[in-house]
């Protein structure tokens, strides 16, 4: 059993051994050992992605269903979301919110059948969104199950007819809704990293038989964590831990778009208090997109800086876009500098680079909506 710097013993991944077998490097990712690159490298990967289609072991992330006749009320107080009210097969994005409309995860849920529900939650946070799903649950007729399966991702402009040729067929699936095409399957058309793609949990044994058709096709290559990091950065996707944690709201954050009016209004689910609270009385601070100038990356933590060198905020995510062709990044700052072309900076090892307020994403979506 291996450790992270801390000494804390990793989780391994059920596919460790094919990792291994395509020479890749590993390191401690939410408590996993996680493939991090494979010998083509960041670049070489993040470009395959934009350009064919790339596979993710994405199998630390959590796979919660969520059945009963009190599923929907359950994931309505547990989220700022209308869950009875999505269509069958439709996934909507949302969140676990605490008392303070803090974002405890952010999630994706779809809504399979009538009273059946699947929860899609981050690696680093499954413990936490276990729990809190399961108290919630107390004196409701719903069973919250968590799910042993292998979860993989294939992301990128070829995705669809690779996975047709690996003998799966997508049909008329659309980007945010997902299905069952199997016993003990459930398949989406969604990802992160702003790619057409589809995400699939199945048992082991079906996923290796399906790693190995898709690898099959020349256009599929594994992709590591890094490159999955500056895939999402780039797509203008938050990270959670990061970007986005339980001492930031959604307001702040920019993720309104995910909570439906009516909801937000009337809405019963934990932390609809406060944030309404926050809507009404506006925020301090905003999550935009940050381009700094020339070749140099502002990295996570970097400090902000207005003109006049006041604190203006801090970078929670940062590297180089090798799509974009320009150091990415993104960060919270003063409301009132948030505007698109405003002029900051930020401190990199005492020198400060000048950085520009960016409109997100960095390249756009190509995702399959209809």
């Amino acid at each position: 059993m291996s450790q992270d710097p801390h000494g804390t013993e990793l989780r391994h991944l059920p596919l460790e051994d094919l990792h291994k077998a395509a020479g890749a490097k590993f390191g401690a990712f939410a408590g996993w050992s996680m493939p991090l690159t494979y010998p083509a490298g960041v670049m070489k990967e993040h470009l395959h992605t934009r350009e064919q289609a790339g596979l993710f072991d994405i199998s630390h992330m959590k796979l919660f269903e969520v059945s009963g006749p009190d599923a929907a009320a359950l994931l309505e107080r547990a989220c700022p979301l209308a869950a009875g009210s999505l269509e069958l097969s439709q996934s909507k994005y949302t969140f676990f919110l605490n008392e303070q409309a803090g974002i405890i995860d952010d999630l994706i849920v779809t809504r399979l059948g009538p009273n059946h529900h699947m929860v899609v939650a981050n690696a680093g946070n499954a413990t936490i969104d276990e729990v809190h799903l399961t108290v919630l649950a107390q004196d409701r007729s719903v069973t919250v199950s968590p799910l042993d399966r292998v979860f993989l991702a294939i992301q990128g402009p070829a995705a669809w007819d690779a996975l047709s040729r690996g003998g799966i067929e997508t049909g008329m699936l659309t980007f945010m809704h997902g299905i069952e095409p199997r016993s003990d399957w459930f398949m989406s058309r969604s990802g992160y990293t702003g790619e057409d793609g589809f995400e699939i949990g199945l048992p082991e044994a079906d996923a290796r038989e399906l790693v190995a058709a898709l690898l099959a096709d020349d256009r599929v290559q594994w992709i590591g964590l890094a490159a999955r990091d500056s895939l999402r950065l780039e797509a203008g996707l938050c990270l959670h831990g990061q970007d986005i944690t339980p001492d930031i709201d959604p307001v702040s954050a920019g993720l309104m778009w995910a909570i439906p009016k009516d909801i937000r209004a009337a809405g019963a689910f934990i932390g609809a208090d406060a944030l309404r609270a926050k809507i009404a009385a506006g925020v301090a601070q905003k999550r935009v997109g940050l381009k700094p100038e020339g070749r140099q990356p502002v990295r996570a933590g970097a400090l902000l800086f207005d003109a006049d060198g006041t604190p203006a905020g801090t970078v929670t995510s940062g590297g180089f876009g090798p799509s974009a062709g320009h150091p990415v990044a993104m960060g919270y700052v003063t409301a009132t500098l948030a505007k698109p072309g405003t002029r900051i900076f930020a401190d990199v090892r005492g020198t400060k680079i000048p950085v520009d307020i960016a409109p997100l994403p960095f390249t756009p979506h190509r995702y399959r909506k209809g």
